[in-house]
């Protein structure tokens, strides 16, 4: 799971703003190996209309960036994995519509053969996946800013105990927390 939260726990605002994310070459470099890794991206339904509504034409727009180039090659090329209760349809090539089971879905997933999965966004999905115990890996980069209110990112899961694989503090203020389930 990747997630850019806020110091307060928030992964967008009271309106669902997220123009709060620190986000520059720094953190695409970083995070460019996970994405090299992975073959699948994770999505629930609005992080997917969002994604789906950006990233299929992104390299191919006027002043696209090296950033826009690389990972709409990647996330074009990669199975998105959607989990949705209420879409019927996808149009992004290389979609799958999971609505059925998604806990005894994703666990099947998990077990098969393959290179890495990435969650982006999808905060229900992830507290449903958190719940679930689905997630191994929770990536999140901290931005330097208190929102107050929001969407929070982590609901009532339970406790779930983590070890910290990896920290980096960026120029931007950004710190990048990356834990793995004990």
């Amino acid at each position: 799971m990747l997630e850019h939260v806020s110091l307060d726990g928030f992964v967008s605002g009271p309106n669902g703003e997220m123009d709060w994310i620190r986000f520059d070459d720094d953190l695409v470099d970083y995070f460019a190996p996970l994405t090299d890794n992975a073959d699948s991206v994770i999505f629930g339904r609005v992080t997917y209309q969002m994604m789906a509504g950006y990233w299929p034409t992104a390299a191919e727009k006027p002043g696209a960036t090296r950033h826009d180039i690389d990972h709409a090659r990647w996330v074009n090329a990669a199975t998105k994995l959607v989990f949705s209760r209420t879409l019927t349809e996808l149009t992004w090539r290389n979609s799958r519509l999971i609505s059925e089971d998604i806990g005894g879905a994703m666990a099947e997933i998990k077990r098969q053969a393959g290179r890495n999965l990435m969650m982006y966004g999808s905060a229900a999905l992830a507290k449903e996946f958190m719940q679930l115990g689905l997630i191994d890996e929770f990536r999140l980069n901290v931005n330097p800013v208190i929102l107050g209110a929001g969407t929070p990112l982590f609901g009532k899961s339970g406790p779930i105990d983590l070890n910290l694989t990896e920290s980096k503090a960026f120029a931007s203020g950004v710190v990048g927390l990356c834990y793995s389930k004990l």
